[in-house]
This record gives structure tokens, C-alpha cells and sequence, in this order.
């Protein structure tokens, strides 16, 4: 019975304890356990200006809501090896066990290695182009794409080499996650521009030419590696101030978004450009989408500056400008126009083409969308203070609320805007746990995804600025809200 009891005392303690006290090293889909031992990690941003401008990677154990070891309440958690300064994007991988953090007060942007919590690589602003507005970098490492609105270039990092291209006012960039597609978008224009990886032969073609086959410019000229081309349009579909693209769950599509009044254009709405095998590029390396045709636009009246998809669902986030003479429905108010702006989503069926619902949400630039647990959307803005929601609280209707975060629940179209804390500049859903991290006003804030509560978030705040926030442990890369 001796015997026995111990054997089952064993069996129970490997039962309670982490996996490596029972011989393995690993937690699910056979990612490594981290040094820290935790298994739900939310890794957060953190400027630090009063050190010159040094910032700083904390993460936070998202189970039990602190930064520090659930027995030891003296050490907290934080990326070793971190020096970049002013951080203000991650890109979350975390099916690679990876994270990107871009900082613009080097212009650096740091590998974080998940598994082991320390930084992996580093590519330096040079690198880069420059100080950029908008980089993403492949999954494999070997392909980053920066935008650098200042220095006028589309920048590529190619397996360890730089290549720029001239295209002035380019501020933004869009990636697909097979590296195939890469679309750039210059400000207060409606073009698209595609990036493309030539092939031998037309490398060749395109010596001393950088205008060769209708591109904007091929480079290094000398013997062209890239080659950036305008996306043409058929079937009445138009761009109107276009900002980004979001590319559907099965690759087939990308959407680019049309900002139009919100930018100073004419119309808002989603146009779409179809990937097929006849639009790539045949080399098959890299950004290969070179005659990409935009083939449909439809008309979305909330505004479009940020998306996500759901199946086939389509939810856009944007704002309207309310005009004089026209009555609009905001918070459940009947408004008169104003010439502010207010934000809505609408959501869009992409097989019909339809825009099915609008619904009013937070005022302010939505930067942020990630769906999480309970059928629930997130939408983070900035500068939410400036719309139609504030105003009606300052005069018309006092109480309204008019934050930068919005809870949108998908199963029966309400939506709950959260007080108002500051600008959204960061979400993350932490999946299976029924809640979501943000990052508002430079600060950490925790809520139920059941009902949009807030949690206890006094163990996880920050001392300096909370930019950005990501589920280093998620089921899947969808679960990033810088793509």
C-alpha cells in the first residue's frame, strides 16, 4: 500500500507541476516551454522616454493577470537583450514562436525569440530604408518591406541585402502571409503600387531601364532585383484614397481599403483584387504579383481604414464625415450633420457583395481589430476624443461614452464602447481564457470577453508608456493586429 500511495503521489504531483518536471519540454503543438514556465503570455511594448527614450519588453502571465511568478512576487517578466528605443508595433507570430517589434526611435526592428524570451536578431533602420511608417517582415526571416515616407522608397530586405526603390509619399505597406503579394500605398493618392521579384530573364530585360514593362521604378539599375508596378483596374472598380489591403483567409483575395472621405477623398469602400496563378510572377520568389488586376469596389458609406475577416464575412472599421443637411444615427442618437467624424463598422458579405449591417462604435482612427473569445470583435482608435461620441457628451447627451475601444459581439450586432482611458493603441486577445489585453492612454487594461467588464489590472500596469500588446501564446498567427 506504501508502494502504491507513493506511486500515485507522484503521478498526481507530475499532474500539478509544469511539463518539464515530468520529462518533457514542450506544452502543445510541440512549442517549447519557455524559461518563465508560463503557458499564457501577453508581451507589451513599453516606451520609456525619461531613459533616453529606452524601451522595454515586459510580458505579463495572462492567466493570473500579474508580471511576475505566482510564487515570487519579486521578479518580473521581461524580453532579455531588448534595447530598441520608442517601440510602437509587434507583429505576433506565435505558430513560428516569434515576435516583431519595429521602434521609431532607431528605426530598428527586433526578432523576439518566444521560446527562448530573449531577442533573436535585429535589423538595424539601414537595413530598412530608413525611419519607417509601415514594415512587415516574412515568416521565415528572410524578407522584410518597409515603407519610409521621408526618405521616398519602398525598401525590401532580401536574405541579408537592401534594395530601394524610388516611390515618393509611400507610407504604407501590406503583406500576404505566403510572402507572394506586396502592396504599397502612397498618401493622398488613389493608387496601388505592387512589389515584384524579377525573374532571370527579366532582369535582363530590365538593365538600365526603370520604367521597363510600365514600372514606377526596377532596381538596382545596373541589374534590377525588384520592380514596383501600379495596379491596374477593370469592371468599374476604382481606388479612392487607398490605405491598406486585408488579404482572405484562404489567400485568394486581397481587399484594399478605400479611406475616401476620412482621407480627404470622395468614397469609401473595400476594392477587390483577385490572386491567381496567371498574377504572379513565375519566378515563385518573394513578392510576385505582377499583373494584379482589381476587378470589383464596393461602396462602404461608414468609412474604411481597417479590417478583418470572419469566413467570408468581411468587418470594416472607419468613420463617416457627417455633412450638413443630413441626419445620422451615432450611440442611438439622432444627429444632425456637423462636418465631424464618427465611427462605425460595417459588415460586409464578400460572396454577395453586400453590406449587411453598420453599426455605430468608437470615434477616431481604428488601427486595431482582433476577434476573440465569445464571439467577440475588438476595435482600438486613436484620437476617439475628437468625433461625434464626445460631442453629444458634452452637449446633447451627457453620459455618452466615447472611448478608444470597442467590444463588438458578432452573434447579435451590439456593440459596447468602453470609457474613455486614452488612445487604443494596442490589443490582444488572449484566446481560451475569455479575455483581451489593451493598451490605452500608455497604460495595460484587462476585459471580460462575456461581457466587456473590466479586470483587476493593478499587478500588470507599466511605469513609462504601454504601446502595443500580443498573445505571445496564441493557437495561431491570426491572432495580430499589426498585419
Amino acid at each position: 500500500m506504501k508502494k502504491r500511495s507513493l506511486l500515485l503521489a507522484a503521478a498526481i504531483l507530475c499532474a500539478l507541476s509544469v511539463l518539464t518536471a515530468c520529462g518533457k519540454n514542450y506544452y502543445f503543438a510541440g512549442r517549447n516551454l519557455p524559461p518563465s514556465g508560463v503557458l499564457n503570455r501577453v508581451l507589451v511594448a513599453v516606451q520609456n522616454p525619461s531613459a533616453l527614450s529606452q524601451g522595454e519588453l515586459l510580458f505579463d502571465d495572462a492567466f493570473y493577470d500579474i508580471r511576475h511568478a505566482y510564487n515570487n512576487v519579486t521578479v518580473n517578466f521581461s524580453i532579455s537583450g531588448y534595447s530598441g528605443k520608442l517601440p510602437v508595433s509587434i507583429q505576433n507570430m506565435p505558430e513560428e514562436q516569434q515576435g516583431a517589434v519595429y521602434s521609431v526611435g532607431d528605426g530598428n526592428l527586433t526578432i523576439i525569440d518566444y521560446s527562448q524570451e530573449k531577442v533573436k536578431s535585429s535589423l538595424s533602420s539601414s537595413n530598412l530604408g530608413g525611419l519607417a511608417q509601415s514594415v512587415f517582415i516574412s515568416k521565415d526571416l528572410n524578407y522584410a518591406y518597409a515603407a519610409a515616407q521621408s526618405a521616398h522608397s519602398l525598401t525590401v530586405y532580401d536574405h541579408g541585402s537592401t534594395v530601394s526603390l524610388n516611390l515618393p509619399g509611400v507610407y504604407r505597406v501590406s503583406m500576404n502571409s505566403g510572402n507572394t503579394v506586396v502592396l504599397a500605398f502612397v498618401q493622398n493618392t488613389n493608387n496601388v503600387y505592387s512589389l515584384v521579384h524579377l525573374n532571370n530573364d527579366q532582369r535582363q530585360a530590365a538593365i538600365n531601364n526603370p520604367n521597363w514593362n510600365g514600372a514606377v521604378d526596377c532596381e538596382p539599375q545596373n541589374l534590377p532585383t525588384y520592380c514596383v508596378f501600379p495596379v491596374s483596374t477593370s469592371n468599374g472598380a476604382t481606388f479612392d484614397r487607398p490605405i491598406k489591403a486585408v488579404f482572405s483567409a484562404d489567400g485568394s483575395t486581397a481587399w484594399v481599403l478605400n479611406c475616401g472621405p476620412e482621407c480627404g477623398g470622395t468614397s469609401a469602400g473595400v476594392t477587390k483584387i483577385p490572386i491567381t496563378s496567371a498574377s504572379l510572377n513565375p519566378s515563385g520568389v518573394g513578392a510576385s504579383g505582377i499583373a494584379l488586376v482589381a476587378t470589383q469596389t464596393i461602396a462602404v458609406p461608414g468609412g474604411a481604414t481597417n479590417g478583418v475577416f470572419d469566413g467570408n464575412t468581411f468587418y470594416v472599421a472607419g468613420q463617416a464625415v457627417l455633412t450638413p443637411g443630413n441626419t445620422y444615427t451615432v450611440a442611438g442618437q439622432q444627429v444632425q450633420g456637423n462636418n465631424l467624424l464618427a465611427g462605425y463598422l460595417s459588415v460586409i458579405n464578400t460572396l454577395t457583395g453586400q453590406v449587411t449591417g453598420q453599426y455605430s462604435i468608437s470615434d477616431g482612427t481604428h488601427n486595431k481589430m482582433i476577434l476573440a473569445d465569445d464571439n467577440t470583435l475588438w476595435i482600438g482608435s486613436t484620437q476617439c476624443e475628437s468625433g461625434e461620441r464626445y460631442n453629444l457628451s458634452q452637449t446633447t447627451a451627457p453620459g455618452t461614452p466615447f472611448g478608444c475601444i470597442t467590444m463588438f459581439n458578432t452573434a447579435n450586432n451590439t456593440a459596447l464602447v468602453e470609457s474613455y482611458k486614452g488612445d487604443g493603441t494596442g490589443i490582444a486577445a488572449v484566446t481560451g481564457l475569455h479575455k483581451v489585453y489593451t493598451a490605452e492612454g500608455g497604460q495595460v487594461y484587462i476585459y471580460n470577453t462575456s461581457d466587456g467588464s473590466a479586470r483587476d489590472n493593478s499587478n500588470v500596469t507599466v511605469t513609462g508608456t504601454a504601446y502595443d500588446v500580443a498573445y505571445m501564446d496564441a493557437g495561431s498567427d491570426g491572432n495580430n493586429t499589426t498585419y
